[in-house]
């Protein structure tokens, strides 16, 4: 089914002995579409893992760190976070969290503490959850030597799309883009009316409605989106959209990226 919403689906923490976070997880055949909540003040220890790492916040403030840069970063900044890059992710003091949460596939969505190694296999949320429950796990042993945590050399991260999420509509269409290795972020803006033509998707592609309202048809299902709808859109699949309601819509895409759909399908 290529429509879904956060609301409707079992919430999980991703990784209990490193994070307050908890998220639904939707998979898609290439990367994992979450949206994190963290209460106000919690968050991740720093950690890291072998996946590239998306993030959108859209509502609160995060306390963030990627490699050696830390920043409070509002709703409206992309935040990119390389495989390996060592992070933390956490709620300021003065409100919750919540934030557009993406993955790659090539590991699943538990990290690694920043002073350990890699274990041989990842675990699942599943397993991790289910071993964080009898309390007698709090992960691995502590070997900073071998951690593979990339802390220096990763560039910029940061990228401030719109001052907030409610700021005044751009005059015209408006398209924004950042590719990393794996998965590519995007935002886009249109006014009303404006009409997408049926296309056939180069790569798999999940849609998150910020604001606005399409009509949208992906294969041989339509529906009315609305803010906070998540539209899936797989590699191969036909879709279409038309700008409908009295305001511009304002949506983000993730996509899959050639390097990932190769180790993924190999």
């Amino acid at each position: 089914m290529p429509f879904h919403r956060f609301e409707n689906l079992d919430s999980n923490f991703l990784t209990p002995h490193l994070s307050t976070g908890k998220a639904p997880i939707i998979e898609g055949r290439y990367m994992y579409f979450c949206r994190i909540f963290k209460e106000a003040g919690t968050g991740s220890e720093l950690h890291y893992h072998p996946n590239e790492l998306l993030i959108f916040p859209l509502a609160g403030k995060i306390n963030a760190v990627v490699g050696e840069d830390r920043r409070i970063v509002a709703p409206g900044t992309f935040v990119h976070v390389p495989a390996y890059a060592r992070h933390s992710m956490k709620a300021t003091e003065d409100g919750d969290l919540s934030y557009l949460y993406i993955k790659d596939q090539t590991w699943t969505v538990v990290g690694i503490a920043a002073d350990e190694a890699p274990p041989e296999e990842a675990m699942s949320v599943e397993e991790v959850n289910r071993i964080h429950a009898t309390g007698k796990w709090a992960g691995q042993e502590k070997e900073p030597e071998k951690s593979q945590a990339i802390i220096h050399g990763l560039g910029e991260c940061y990228y401030p799309i719109l001052e907030s999420l409610d700021a005044p509509a751009a005059s015209g269409n408006r398209v924004c883009w950042v590719e990393g290795e794996r998965l590519a972020f995007g935002f886009f803006e249109y006014p009303v009316g404006y009409e997408r033509r049926p296309e056939t998707a180069t790569h798999e592609e999940f849609m998150y409605v910020l604001s606005g309202g399409l009509d949208i048809r992906v294969a041989n299902e339509s529906r009315a989106a609305e803010p906070g709808d998540v539209i899936e859109i797989p590699k191969g699949a036909e879709s279409a959209f038309t700008v409908t309601g009295a305001a511009p819509v304002r949506y983000v895409v993730v996509r899959s990226m050639p390097y990932l759909e190769a180790k993924i399908d190999e």
